[in-house]
């Protein structure tokens, strides 16, 4: 029911975003915001009301700014921020996190976890709940947990899987003393063993290529969770869900909630009429005023575990030469966008030097060194060197123009700003940035996955786990072409070598440590170029308790409604 692993998501930002990177703990404290002002910066911001205080019923219109149609979030087209939205009300996870990234049991699946053996190999014991049944009454048993792994392991190329990522490191997942207790065996330690399983799919649909695959296309064939699904209206672009009677933990509030997809422009106007009660405004200071000034709402404001950033596509014919990448990097001003970005958020501006910490997480070092510098200078001389000459106002090496393509979704004028700073800024090294607008809802599916871009910006929404829930992201091709979650399509053995040593750490220091090594080797490789950690600004309104900006925690579905 509740998010943990990698996502890359078109989540309701003001720009699209997927679920993946992330880690610990979500800034508190306070700071200076740019305006001046002091200002509390909040690890989350959800208006808690306690159940009693909420009302029973109703109908909650949540708006998004895509309409997914895999649904099987370890799916490799499935991975989206949206597509977690909706399904944290309806799947199983293990576990939560709490808004300070700290990991608990959900005890409405899972009575106990815990590491039970550590020599000769980790093994960990779950303790399932033996209420918790999918939608179709089967119970949840030890065999869902099998059966997900062997989809998830990796050893099988069909399953068309976004990571496997700790699964991979699991000798076997038995029955232990009942259908409710399951043991899983590890090859090699994995620190990060609470970030797996959830969510938890039914055995029925990880059984096979053909099941993990196509199962959850275009439907939602099972729930376990405090709502099920109803039904799509491709028409008018929405997704209900409706409370499910047959759940054995505390009762849903609301009766029902609509998710209604839209471009994120459209969305504003629609929450300023009174047409949604809840919608990620995201980075977009006209979207955030326009918020503010809608009455009986409010926005509501967190530090994101998300961060924004440029993909560079190394398979591209244009950026295969990491030279000509860093020296594309060298040549973005990214404190300039990072300004531009997020003036008038009231949010402090601070870039983001780090692929797998956020600025306010411990563990947070600043590895870019000269990669992270803006210097055109040093842009040009890498170009020269690198053959690419110019020719009048844009370079060209064997006839052919340094003409990238910048691909962004339409309706998201972050993106495109974004898009023109960029242009304005590598015209000045010789390189032209032709920006292309695409749908929304083919943004991922067509163009960032199969890799048909070559520097493309979304954000990605981070987890509590940030080695797990990056190393996909970073991790190298075993055969050059299958890149999975990697949209960068560049990667190495040192890096992939750092992050095993991180991931198989079950000392989170020594970890720290070494995720930093990794992050060092992939500021040189030019894949995702992090532009800052971003604010989480979800306008909602006022009488809404339990959802907005969540940061790190993960939100109970069942509690959401309204006080008035």
């Amino acid at each position: 029911m509740k998010a943990s692993r990698l996502v890359v998501a078109v989540a309701v930002t003001g720009s699209l975003s997927l679920v993946g990177c992330g880690g610990g703990g979500s800034g508190g404290g306070s700071t200076s915001s740019p305006e001046g002002t002091h200002k509390t910066i909040r690890a989350f911001d959800i208006n808690p009301q306690p159940r009693d205080k909420v009302k029973d019923g109703g109908t909650l219109r949540w708006g998004i700014n895509e309409f997914p149609t895999q649904w099987n979030r370890n799916h490799v087209d499935g991975n989206l921020a949206m597509a977690a939205v909706i399904s944290n009300a309806l799947l199983p996870s293990p576990f939560v996190s709490d808004e300070k990234a700290e990991i608990s049991v959900d005890r409405d699946y899972v009575l106990d976890a815990k590491v039970t053996d550590q020599s000769p190999k980790q093994v960990v014991t779950y303790t399932l709940n033996p209420k918790a049944k999918w939608s179709t009454g089967q119970p949840i048993t030890w065999a869902d947990y099998q059966a997900q792994w062997q989809a998830l392991n990796g050893r099988n190329p069909e399953f068309h899987i976004v990571s496997s990522t700790g699964y991979q490191d699991i000798q076997k997942v038995e029955r232990g003393k009942d259908d409710y207790e399951v043991k899983v065996t590890f090859i090699r330690p994995f620190g990060d063993w609470q970030s797996l399983f959830g969510p938890l799919l039914p055995a029925s649909t990880n059984k096979t290529p053909q099941a993990f695959n196509n199962a959850w296309l275009n439907q939602i064939p099972m729930t376990a969770g405090p709502f099920k699904f109803k039904g799509f209206d491709q028409t008018a672009k929405t997704i209900t869900i409706v409370r499910d009677d047959t759940w054995w933990g505390d009762r849903a509030k609301l009766d029902q909630i609509i998710y209604r997809a839209s471009e994120q422009d459209s969305l504003i106007g629609a929450f300023s009429n009174g047409e949604l009660d809840l919608i990620d405004v995201g980075p977009s200071a006209p979207d955030y005023a326009r918020a503010r000034g809608t009455q009986g709402a409010h926005v509501r404001q967190a530090a994101g575990p998300d961060f924004r950033h440029f993909t560079f596509n190394g398979s591209s014919e244009l950026l295969k030469d990491v030279n000509v990448r860093q020296a594309v990097q060298l040549g973005i001003n990214r404190q300039a966008i990072a300004q531009s970005d997020l003036q008038g958020l009231d949010w402090p501006i601070a870039l983001l030097n780090n692929h797998f910490f956020m600025n306010t997480q411990e563990g947070y070092l600043d590895n870019a060194g000269n990669l992270g510098v803006y210097n055109p200078e040093r842009a040009k001389q890498l170009l020269d060197a690198a053959g690419w000459k110019l020719n009048g106002t844009v370079r060209q090496k064997n006839g052919k123009p340094l003409d990238l393509r910048f691909v962004v979704p339409s309706g998201v004028q972050l993106s495109k700003s974004e898009g023109e700073l960029a242009q304005n800024m590598l015209a000045q090294i010789g390189v032209k940035l032709t920006i292309k607008a695409v749908p929304s809802d083919d943004f991922f599916t067509k163009y960032v996955i199969p890799g048909n871009f070559d520097i493309t910006p979304f954000a990605y929404i981070g987890t509590p786990f940030p080695i797990s829930s990056s190393y996909g992201i970073y991790a190298n091709s075993a055969d050059g072409k299958t890149w999975n979650a990697n949209f960068g399509r560049t990667g190495s053995a040192e890096i992939d070598q750092a992050m095993d040593k991180a991931a198989q750490n079950l000392d989170p220091a020594g970890a720290r440590t070494q995720t930093n090594e990794a992050d060092g080797l992939i500021w040189k490789l030019v894949n995702v170029l992090p532009l800052y950690q971003r604010p989480q600004n979800v306008a909602a309104k006022q009488t809404l308790a339990n959802v907005g900006a969540r940061g790190f925690y993960d939100l109970r579905y069942e509690d959401i409604g309204f006080t008035g």
